[in-house]
């Protein structure tokens, strides 16, 4: 990609009219006269560390509920984890092409996006329903981690209780959350995450294969027509990155491989998706439980599962805490040009300790909060991933251009989002109700 002007007084670079081609980032050419300002990009990080960053984040937990997806739907869930995958990979490149969408200054979050689109309205909407997701699924992250940590120590001295060290994890975790400053610099973490995750995939796959001949009269169903759109919106669910995109794309030194990076992340979470959907639901047919390392023996390859899921979400959690961050101190302008080295660490510093006092305390007092997070997750997750990125590209960029299959295509990906944010919404309030009676 080519630049021009060395302009490191504006902390900028510009794009020349053959970087913002429709090759680079597919949002139409520009004037020979126009120059698109992108991000300071001189620390930015590789396309593969962008890759960990999207894999760790997406795959995380989800990968635990896909079997029993299975359980709900049948075997034509693996229909829905095709359509899931290929559409989410979609609007993940639409969503990064819209913030290049007005040719002029690449847009930071897609809070600025909605508002280009569809004016304050649409733009704190989404800024809520983002934020709900990036910092509630980091509650349930501490939850589940502080009661696997319990369950663990199970017998011994560290048997402290589960909010106890939801407490101690949190203080961890706040840790290298606010000593590191951009998605670059948490992409080591996202690498060791990715490498927990496999370990759950070999493991679950391993074991269920192991227990395969201690499970008699195993039913399987090839359809069940009354929970194919509850199925439909727990394996929707499994692939929602767009929360952290914008800052994952942000951080790469090569922004024009976008493309490849979301593919390649959102292929590998299918992939391991697959395999654990298969080897649990084939295993242990309808008596598969969510996460699916509870239908495994008690023996070490569960305690394995266990630990590596464990390290696994606890190193997802500062991924998506630092996105959300980042978007606050853009909203902020808590930045060095404008307050200097020491002043921007200390007010970035304060911002995320209260970002992580927060989370600890909701973690640990809110009753039934996951209840509560399916129901908004419901909504958030089916619009963010599905339906904001197709409506807000035929409003910036139109659709009188686009060819009749990916009008069709965009229909289609609209549909799925509706039908799984109506359907797991229902879903989400029965179980908002049965956990308060």
């Amino acid at each position: 990609m080519s630049f021009t002007g060395d302009k490191k007084d504006l902390k900028h670079k510009d794009f020349s009219t053959h970087a913002t081609s429709e090759r680079d980032f597919e949002i139409g050419s520009l004037s020979d006269k126009d120059v698109l300002v992108d991000i300071d990009r001189s620390n930015a990080g590789s396309s593969w560390m962008a890759y960990f960053n999207v894999v760790c984040v997406v795959a995380g937990t989800g990968i635990l509920g896909i079997p029993y997806a299975l359980r709900q739907g049948g075997w034509m869930g693996l229909l829905i984890l095709f359509l899931a995958w290929t559409m989410s990979s979609y609007t993940s490149t639409v969503l990064i092409r819209l913030l290049y969408v007005n040719g002029k200054v690449r847009m930071s979050t897609y809070k600025e996006v909605a508002t280009a689109a569809f004016g304050p309205i649409g733009g704190w909407l989404t800024f809520f329903f983002n934020t709900w997701i990036v910092l509630g699924a980091p509650i349930l992250y501490m939850v589940l981690s502080g009661s696997n940590f319990n369950e663990l120590c199970k017998g011994t001295a560290g048997e402290i209780g589960s909010d106890n060290w939801t407490i101690i994890l949190s203080v961890v975790i706040a840790i290298p959350f606010i000593l590191v400053k951009t998605m670059k610099e948490v992409a080591w973490m996202s690498a060791v995450g990715v490498i927990a995750i496999f370990m759950v995939v070999f493991v679950v796959w391993i074991m269920a294969i192991i227990d395969q001949p201690n499970q008699v009269n195993i039913s399987h169903d090839p359809v069940i027509w009354d929970m194919f759109p509850i199925a439909l919106a727990t394996i929707s669910f499994s692939f929602g990155g767009n929360v952290v995109y914008p800052n994952v794309e942000a951080s790469m030194k090569k922004p024009r491989n976008w493309a490849k990076v979301s593919w390649g992340a959102l292929s590998t979470c299918a992939a391991m998706y697959l395999i654990v959907a298969v080897s649990g639901y084939y295993v242990y047919g309808t008596t598969v439980e969510n996460p699916v390392y509870t239908s495994l023996p008690e023996n070490a390859g569960r305690t394995v599962a266990i630990i590596v899921i464990t390290i696994n979400v606890l190193l997802s959690a500062p991924i998506l805490t630092t996105s959300f961050s980042l978007d606050l101190e853009e909203m902020f302008n808590i930045s060095v040009e404008r307050h200097g080295k020491v002043k921007e660490f200390i007010y970035r510093a304060i911002l995320r300790i209260i970002i992580m006092v927060v989370i600890c305390v909701v973690a640990v007092v809110v009753p039934h909060f996951g209840a509560l997070m399916s129901l908004i997750g419901a909504f958030a997750n089916c619009a963010l991933i599905f339906i904001f990125p197709v409506l807000f590209d035929f409003k910036l960029a139109g659709f009188r251009h686009k060819p009749y299959y990916e009008l069709a295509w965009c229909a289609l990906t609209v549909l799925l989002g509706l039908v799984g944010l109506i359907f797991g919404t229902i879903e989400a309030i029965k179980e908002l109700i049965a956990a308060y009676q």
